[in-house]
């Protein structure tokens, strides 16, 4: 079943040429400490996804910056800015290999 037609942007051709996926674990220690962290993710505009997991890892934002000076500006003021953080993981992305949304049918 086919739920929806999508545009997918070209984030390099806008001249965003850096891309980190951030991995959090959050101090649960406080019951909205999830809720909390997602609302204050959702406003930083850079943020092109949040998912959530179950594990070691608890949220995962998918960010991305001009340059790595715009980026270190970014986790500086915005990212190590968020709140109920015990622990950042964060991945570089140096290409895609496959990007499909597409299902062997």
């Amino acid at each position: 079943m086919i739920s929806a037609r999508q545009a997918v942007i070209d984030w390099r051709a806008l001249g965003y040429a850096v891309e980190v996926s951030l991995r959090f674990t959050l101090d649960k220690t406080n019951p909205r400490a999830f809720d909390e962290f997602l609302a204050a993710a959702r406003e930083v505009p850079e943020v092109i996804g949040i998912e959530t997991f179950l594990g070691r890892v608890d949220v995962r934002l998918n960010i991305i910056a001009r340059d790595m000076q715009h980026y270190q500006q970014l986790y500086r003021e915005r990212i190590l800015t968020l709140p109920h953080i015990a622990d950042i993981e964060a991945l570089m992305l140096i290409a895609t290999i496959k990007d499909s949304g597409g299902l062997p049918l």
